[in-house]
């Protein structure tokens, strides 16, 4: 699959499926003779793995990690599991903190539309 299918099957641009590629995000995909990138299957999934751990705001760092532990086979299993672990701590502290955030708009809308619904009855008093 070229990579303007693959761009336009993920929903990813073309400049960040080279940039995923060129840093190690995604393992190096497959060329025709011609030298344009010839994705597979797998190279899609990798891509969505990517994609959906970004989202989440996992870092680079950890990501780039985890390919080039992949890419080393079976033995790096263990060490890849870790990373993952760990991923998933720093994501539940985030999911944490952001329900936290979200507690707390909630609270200040809820207090302005108090206030508001207060302004609007005392406009509304009929004069003495």
């Amino acid at each position: 699959m070229m990579i303007a299918e693959v761009s336009e099957k993920l929903g990813i641009s073309q400049d960040t499926l080279r940039y995923y590629e060129r840093i190690g995000l995604i393992p190096p995909v497959n060329r025709k003779k011609n030298g344009i990138r010839d994705f597979t299957e797998e190279d899609c999934r990798w891509v969505n793995f990517i994609k959906c751990m970004r989202s989440a705001g996992l870092p680079i760092e950890a990501l780039i990690e985890y390919g080039t532990l992949f890419q080393q086979g079976d033995e790096t299993i263990e060490a890849r599991k870790e990373i993952l672990i760990e991923q998933r701590k720093e994501l539940i502290t985030k999911m944490e903190d952001m329900k936290k955030t979200l507690e707390r708009l909630d609270y200040k809308i809820r207090r302005y539309e108090q206030l508001v619904a207060e302004k609007e009855k005392t406009l509304r008093r009929p004069e003495d």
